[in-house]
């Protein structure tokens, strides 16, 4: 058959498969497959080449972070191409433009169900990170087994656990593994219905359906969902009608076979002010903790990070420092990072040993203390010549009343524990007393020279353990 197309709409064609493959060798097949991938060609007009995709959000994102490179790489190849325009484009591409086809993999049981607007679901959610794939995330020991759950629930036909519950610390890599799941599956199945929503999110959507009395709709938009993934899921415990929601929701979505996954600091049991109906069907599946890093996985996401900031021949002693100081999370690693390589870049010189900690002398002095409940409690115990235990006995002497009241106050003072889990860390507790004891403590320090003097050392002591 003759290929009727015009000569220079065939030539278009073949300039935008050219560029699409230079595009897919520099930025890799994941980042490609994600952002890359849904572009079409939809016109060549004098010195401007346009572009379409299907959604606002990537057309926003294309715009912002890759047109620059494509109108380049366009003038490379026709020099009279000044500039990219990326439009929302719906349109079927030409069949030149077309990928070569491959068979879809066969949807779980509900994968064609509900059935709305794309749109409308993609507006419900919250934006994805487009650096959080599996490709982006650095495996270690401790963190092994959540990815492997992630790459199976995001690679499989069929539904191995469901829900996947991913719980641990901040900054740990719990969103970019739900980040990941929904870009890996989008690649693999763009027919799949993917939304990602951060607990607030989810509890500003329902509230702001209340308000419009549009609950059926928002209900009918959410179970549309073919994947649902839920970030932070800690952030709606108290909130009984949310929960109450969400749990309508999670019973359908799993009733149907859809994949749920969800996210949070701590396990299903210790979801405190979540009703214990919804903490069991959170539980039901596979709960997976992933464990702060240790050194060896600290040293690899700083060598993983090191190479887009520019700074790969980092010396390896300045590796093995930022490894061995900053052990709380990834992101703070990250940010250290940002930080030497900003510096570098700016002000010039190689990057040292010495350099380095004077960059960071605030974030490495921070590190060296992190005090305890436990240790306040042992310290104030300790001045005031009674048990740590007797702390959180009932005991109501008030030789342990006052420095219960003491340690309770330095406890809010000089943690970020919230009064609840202060509470808790002295005999189960309520908020409200330690409230009362914070308050009582504030009054009586400018009344009390001798309390507020003991207050003030005990507070000098845990801050700085040789003074």
């Amino acid at each position: 058959m003759t290929d009727s197309s015009p000569p220079r709409a065939r030539d278009a064609q073949d300039t935008w498969q050219q560029i699409r493959a230079r595009l897919r060798a520099e930025l890799g097949e994941a980042t490609f497959a994600s952002w890359l991938a849904p572009l079409t060609l939809v016109e060549v007009d004098g010195d401007q080449v346009t572009l379409g995709v299907g959604t606002r959000f990537l057309r926003d994102w294309v715009a912002s972070h890759y047109a620059h490179r494509i109108a380049a790489l366009w003038a490379e190849e026709r020099p009279g191409i000044q500039s990219a325009h990326i439009a929302i484009h719906t349109g079927q591409p030409p069949a030149s433009e077309a990928e070569p086809s491959t068979p879809a993999p066969a949807l779980p049981r509900g994968g064609a169900r509900g059935r709305g607007k794309d749109g409308a679901l993609a507006d419900l959610g919250s934006p994805l990170n487009g650096r959080f794939t599996f490709r982006e995330f650095v495996v270690g020991e401790t963190n092994e087994l959540a990815h492997a759950a992630a790459q199976q629930v995001a690679g499989v036909d069929h539904l191995p656990f469901n829900p996947l519950y991913l719980y641990g610390g901040v900054g740990l890599g719990k969103t970019h593994l739900l980040h990941a799941i929904a870009w890996c599956i989008r690649g693999r199945e763009p027919g799949r219905r993917v939304l990602y929503l951060s607990a607030e999110r989810f509890m500003y959507r329902f509230v702001q359906a209340i308000r419009r009395k549009d609950t059926v709709a928002f209900k009918e938009r959410l179970r549309s969902a073919d994947v649902l993934l839920i970030d932070d899921i800690q952030f709606i415990c108290d909130k009984e009608s949310t929960q109450e929601e969400f749990l309508h929701t999670l019973n359908a979505l799993l009733d149907h076979r859809c994949q749920v996954v969800v996210s949070a600091d701590r396990a299903p049991s210790r979801l405190e002010g979540m009703e214990e109906r919804l903490r069991s069907r959170l539980a039901g599946g596979l709960a997976v903790d992933i464990l702060p890093a240790n050194y060896e996985l600290r040293l690899g996401i700083l060598r993983e990070k090191a190479g887009p900031l520019g700074i790969a021949d980092a010396p390896t002693e300045v590796m093995a420092f930022l490894a061995r100081q900053i052990t709380s999370n990834g992101r703070e690693l990250e940010m250290a990072l940002h930080r030497i390589a900003a510096h570098a870049a700016l002000l010039g010189g190689a990057i040292t040993l010495q350099m380095t900690q004077s960059v960071l002398r605030d974030v490495l002095v921070a590190k060296e203390r992190r005090i305890t409940i436990e240790e306040i409690q042992h310290r104030v115990a300790a001045h005031y010549n009674i048990k740590a235990a007797e702390l959180s006995s009932s005991r109501r002497a008030q030789v342990v009343v006052r420095p219960r009241h003491v340690a309770m106050y330095l406890a809010k003072q000089l943690t970020s524990r919230s009064l609840p889990e202060i509470g808790r860390k002295f005999g189960k507790r309520d908020h409200t007393t330690v409230m009362y004891a914070i308050r009582r403590i504030e009054e009586l320090r400018p009344k009390d020279p001798a309390l507020d003097e003991d207050v003030e050392r005990l507070r000098r002591s845990l801050e700085d353990p040789s003074d």
